[in-house]
């Protein structure tokens, strides 16, 4: 239904598309016989088309002359004269036509993909130049992998309780593959851009909100492709720790804040301790001057994250056995139990009885530390089973 009283902001809206995407394609349009055959009018006019189809009407009309701007734009294409003409105008003009179509129902949304459109085309010989140069051919197969792991693998996995004990979620486990696969990608861009010394210590303390036990295995997988990155690499996962405490602080205080009162001590503690340990061996990288061999081209390694994920299989079984056994009556067992996979689950579990008055918050000390420490656990595993020994004793 066209609201009547908004054409001509929507006719307005479906202008300025044209204009601004035809304005992009004038600049390359080219000169004398060589140049394209659409323009800043071209565009102009075929954006208003497209507003004016559907003014008369609706979808059925702008798919007629949505289809006869296509003919047209197959007519002059194959007139064309270039050995090497490319489609990425006359694409661009089907899709100004549907845009100014959308201009008329949602204006807004119409408006925003205008202007991706136009900072995409204008940005054409940076990213040629980003694809063909700095891009290598093993870095592409990366995005392809983790594009697959994402978008294909990822929404056919099962979101339920599987397995002994029903402890594993293949949904929960793969995302954590994602995550490592992620997080290491985030450490090697890093790298590229401020080097080793200055980038690792930086992407761990990011990383650490995410996922701590994540950056810490995928800090031992970089320190096993490229050992002389050690120290910035050490730097990094003791600094994702820093992120763990901080994170661990926030849920505390959104749950309980007498808790994290009787808590601060400890967790200062902490804190201090695991940013005085990340800064010292970030200083040390600093001045050692490692000799980091070249990048090789490689953002993550799968078979790391898929043993990661294997390892993180094992701990939850042998969490939900430890359970069985013992039953849910220890609270203490309880939540260093779910500390081995998430200290902030637990954190916020034992939170939220102190928060209901089901448990003092003197009582609710031992069971967040326990989780933590266990979690801390879990840490010292994946740092052995993603690392070289060099990385894991440090």
């Amino acid at each position: 239904m066209v609201d009547l009283p908004s054409l001509p902001l929507n006719l307005a809206v479906a202008l300025g598309i044209g204009l601004l995407i035809g304005a992009e394609r004038e600049r390359r349009k080219g000169e004398g016989s060589a140049r394209a055959p659409a323009g800043i009018r071209t565009f102009s006019v075929v954006s208003l088309v497209g507003a004016t189809s559907v003014m008369v009407g609706g979808t059925l009309v702008l798919a007629v002359a949505v289809t006869g701007v296509a003919a047209l734009i197959a007519i002059a294409y194959f007139k064309s004269r270039d050995e090497d003409p490319g489609l990425t105008t006359e694409i661009a003009l089907i899709l100004t036509a549907l845009l100014g179509g959308l201009s008329v129902q949602q204006p807004a949304l119409a408006a925003g993909i205008a202007v991706a459109l136009a900072v995409l085309l204008a940005a054409r010989a940076p990213l040629h130049h980003f694809v063909r140069s700095v891009l290598t051919e093993g870095e592409v197969r990366d995005a392809l992998i983790f594009a697959g792991a994402t978008l294909v693998v990822l929404p056919l996995l099962p979101n339920e309780a599987l397995g002994p004990y029903k402890a594993l979620n293949p949904r929960s486990i793969w995302i954590v593959v994602i995550l490592v696969m992620a997080i290491s990608a985030a450490g090697y861009v890093a790298v590229r851009l401020l080097g080793a010394r200055f980038g690792l210590p930086i992407a761990g303390f990011a990383s650490g909100f995410i996922s701590s036990t994540a950056t810490i295995g995928a800090m031992g997988a970089r320190v096993q492709k490229n050992p002389g990155i050690i120290s910035a690499a050490i730097a990094g996962a003791a600094l994702s720790t820093v992120a763990t405490i901080i994170q661990l602080s926030l849920v505390l205080a959104a749950t309980s804040m007498v808790t994290l009162r009787t808590l601060a001590i400890p967790l200062i503690c902490a804190g201090i301790a695991a940013a005085a340990y990340g800064i010292g061996f970030t200083i040390r990288a600093l001045h050692k001057r490692e000799s980091a061999a070249p990048q090789s081209g490689q953002a993550f390694s799968l078979p790391v994250a898929l043993v990661f994920a294997l390892t993180l299989a094992a701990i939850l079984i042998a969490s939900a056995a430890l359970r069985e056994t013992f039953g849910e009556t220890g609270v203490i067992l309880a939540a260093a139990a779910a500390g081995f996979v998430d200290t902030h689950s637990a954190a916020i579990a034992v939170a939220s009885l102190v928060a209901s008055g089901k448990m003092t918050a003197t009582d609710a000390l031992f069971p967040v530390l326990a989780g933590l420490s266990t979690n801390t656990i879990s840490k010292v595993v994946f740092a052995w089973s993603s690392g070289s020994r060099s990385f894991a004793v440090p």
